[in-house]
């Protein structure tokens, strides 16, 4: 199983209507790809004045399926998001992959 972690700072101001665009818009559009069999949006807990820190994780069967969406999907959706909040956010993407889980 891969896991495709998105971590992302998101602006005091911009914070409470990103979280609801997250949750009702960009996420189930994600999921909505068919590439993903599960995701979790966690809120990390550091003290940060600038903004809010979040780790959006998708889960996956295996590489193939992460890099067709990465080149049927992602450049869209990313496109989308970075337009909504240009200047309101920091993002970066980690690839995990499962070694054990109980």
């Amino acid at each position: 199983m891969i896991v495709y972690n998105v971590t992302v700072k998101i602006d005091n101001e911009a914070h409470d209507e990103w979280v609801n665009w997250m949750k009702t818009v960009h996420i189930p559009d994600v999921m909505k790809t068919g590439y993903f069999l599960s995701n979790r949006f966690a809120k990390i807990l550091v003290d940060d004045p600038d903004g809010v820190n979040y780790s959006i994780q998708y889960t996956c069967a295996n590489m193939e399926d992460l890099q067709e969406y990465q080149e049927r999907h992602a450049q869209t959706l990313q496109a989308e998001h970075t337009e909504r909040y240009k200047d309101k956010f920091v993002a970066f993407r980690t690839l995990l992959e499962i070694v054990d889980e109980r």
